[in-house]
């Protein structure tokens, strides 16, 4: 009998079908690397989504700035960090979002964990 590994209480899993899921978006968001993407995103967001065949569900998520929505709907961390660029956020506002802290209190758990802006 093969003993299953548990992930840690908040953790959104993502395998083989999560990645299809949220393949369309996850090309969506790859996209922003180029500039003239991310002025075509920002000028009509909806119609860009529609570009590139997300959910009605993912489409709702990225209007209302959901990030751990995405992520519970097919989409990358790795991926949605691009998204959240376009949206001015950066990696330590993500973090807050993903353990349920603002940004000043993940960087001072960060700090706390010797993980700070002194410690890279």
């Amino acid at each position: 009998m093969t003993e299953e590994k548990k992930s840690p209480w908040g953790t959104i899993k993502f395998d083989g079908p999560m990645a299809t899921q949220g393949y369309a978006l996850n090309k969506m968001c790859f996209s922003f690397n180029n500039a003239e993407a991310r002025e075509e995103f920002k000028k009509d967001e909806a119609a860009y989504c529609d570009k590139f065949g997300l959910t009605e569900a993912q489409k709702q998520a990225v209007i209302n700035r959901d990030i751990l929505e995405l992520e519970r709907l097919g989409g990358s961390i790795y991926y949605l960090a691009k998204f959240a660029g376009v949206l001015g956020l950066n990696v330590q506002d993500v973090g807050g979002i993903q353990t349920g802290r603002t940004t000043e209190e993940f960087k001072a758990y960060l700090e706390s964990q010797g993980r700070g802006k002194n410690n890279g």
